[in-house]
């Protein structure tokens, strides 16, 4: 189905969701770009001021938080308020952050990005499972393709937004930035709002009501957490000891202990069988493989992005090309080879399997930071070519479409079927706990020579896909699961938390 078709022939609700999933992206993309940069900046310029291993590491923590806020914020549209409903607060909660990120005052900003990060996983997991209620069981074709309208859209909200949110952040100000990512959100809510009487009535009550009870218990642990966190806060302020870390460390370090945790916590649940348990603890190697490959791509937004504006050549004719703008081009590879990619997926066909799209998605990675390493090098006599970003992003992009799309459906596959919704929350834990290592190695990046640092992870993305191609074999045969049809790989959404897209399977793989 063309993109013209999608819009034609499913009615004006699917044009409202596709507006107000491209809206989003391209605040959250937009702010994404300038997020460590203004975090880096001196405070005269109307930045934080931090410097570039803490700027860094709160991009880290900023983008973790997001996963894990997910899985909350799936629960509420599912148990509480409905679909329709969780994704209209989650939208006015993304743009009530921006516009407060666009005042002049820390206090501002800190509460902003608390906003987005909540919103963003209230908005992202209900608006895929919304568009998946519009398609009966006998309607897959349709459906997936509207799903993959939908992940192109991704793409192109992810390549336009660094370029106007960028340049107006870094050349005129940061704060105009942060308000036009606002000004797009505004623009999603908006007619989403007026959209939302096409919708009949699909999402408009939770799927499973949650009792009276559970609401209760629900509402005091968060109460009491949220409180606890407050009152901790505030003492901190008025003892005017407070610094960005105090922030930063824990939630990094919940961030990174959720998921070993949920996971324990599921290998002893008494539902499993031991057959269960066996697929459950071997798909453990595709876990911690996850972990390491955002920990390492999800520095291409902070890392990667100062090393831009302080280390690479950006002089074109005289101008001097905004550093966000790289930020660009991993969207602009994504949409050149995934094409590409298709067509290799359907030629190896069943041989490619879970595992091994696994390792090459990290061999990828691996050997960007590899080439990361030698721009450090060219780097230490001046500027280094643009050439060099250029190569890393491109090395990303492609790990991305062989890794990206195959773990959700993979994770769904392994999951029992009593525990497939677990499983998937797992899978996002993962990928948050990544984020979090990457917020934690980020503060090393300035403490040793850049060209180690980067060789550092390169190595240690090549050895964890070492691991899988030699070591889990005999846990890879344990999984009894479908890999995923060699069809096109739809580009992941790095960062929106859990799609309830299509999942297509085929035949049966073991190694």
């Amino acid at each position: 189905m063309s993109v013209r078709a999608a819009f034609t022939g499913h009615g004006p609700w699917y044009r409202t969701l596709f507006l107000t999933d491209m809206w989003e992206r391209f605040s959250f993309y937009g702010m994404q770009a300038i997020l460590v940069l203004w975090a880096a900046a001196p405070a005269a310029e109307g930045g934080l001021g931090l410097d570039g291993p803490t700027a860094a590491a709160l991009f880290g923590v900023y983008i973790g938080g997001v996963f894990v806020l997910a899985m909350p914020g799936g629960w509420l549209g599912d148990r509480v308020l409905g679909e329709r409903r969780a994704v209209l607060w989650g939208g006015l909660g993304i743009m009530c952050g921006h516009f407060a990120m666009a005042l002049p005052a820390r206090p501002a900003a800190y509460a902003g990005l608390l906003l987005i990060a909540a919103g963003t996983g209230l908005l992202k997991p209900n608006m895929s499972a919304l568009l998946g209620r519009f398609f009966d069981a006998g309607r897959s074709v349709e459906r997936e393709a509207a799903f993959s309208v939908f992940y192109m859209s991704i793409q192109v909200s992810a390549l336009a937004a660094p370029l106007l949110v960028g340049f107006l952040g870094e050349t005129v100000n940061w704060h105009l930035g942060f308000a036009a990512a606002g000004v797009g959100m505004a623009f999603g809510v908006a007619q989403y709002a007026a959209g939302r009487r096409h919708f009949g009535d699909v999402g408009d009550r939770p799927a499973r009501r949650a009792a009276p009870a559970e609401l209760r218990r629900a509402g005091l642990v968060a109460g009491t957490v949220a409180g606890a966190a407050a009152a901790l806060l505030a003492v901190d302020v008025a003892a005017g000891t407070f610094v960005p870390d105090h922030l930063i460390v824990p939630i990094g370090l919940v961030i990174i202990l959720a998921a070993p945790a949920a996971y324990t916590g599921m290998l002893r649940r008494p539902g499993l069988t031991a057959a269960d348990r066996a697929r459950v603890r071997a798909f453990g190697w595709l876990f911690l493989a996850a972990a390491v490959f955002w920990m390492l791509v999800g520095q291409s937004g902070s890392v990667l992005n100062l090393f831009a504006e302080r280390s690479t050549d950006r002089d074109v004719l005289g101008w001097t090309v905004p550093a966000s703008w790289f930020q660009s081009a991993t969207p602009l590879f994504v949409l050149l080879v995934a094409p590409v990619t298709a067509v290799v997926f359907l030629r190896l066909g069943p041989r490619f399997g879970v595992r091994g799209k696994f390792v090459a998605g990290m061999a990828l990675s691996g050997a960007s930071f590899v080439v990361m390493a030698g721009a450090a090098l060219a780097a230490g006599t001046g500027k280094a070519s643009p050439l060099w970003l250029l190569a890393v992003l491109f090395l990303h992009a492609c790990g991305e479409l062989v890794l990206g799309p195959v773990g959700l459906s993979a994770a769904a596959d392994a999951a029992p079927p009593a525990f497939r919704v677990q499983m998937l929350g797992l899978w996002w834990l993962f990928c948050a706990m990544g984020m979090g290592l990457g917020s934690s190695t980020a503060r090393v990046s300035e403490s040793v020579s850049p060209a180690l640092y980067f060789a550092a992870l390169g190595a240690l993305a090549l050895a964890v896909a070492v691991l899988l191609a030699v070591c889990a074999g005999s846990a890879a045969r344990r999984l009894a699961y479908a890999a995923p049809a060699p069809t096109a790989p739809a580009p992941a959404d790095r960062t929106a938390g859990p799609a309830a897209g299509p999942r297509t399977t085929g035949p049966l793989i073991t190694d």
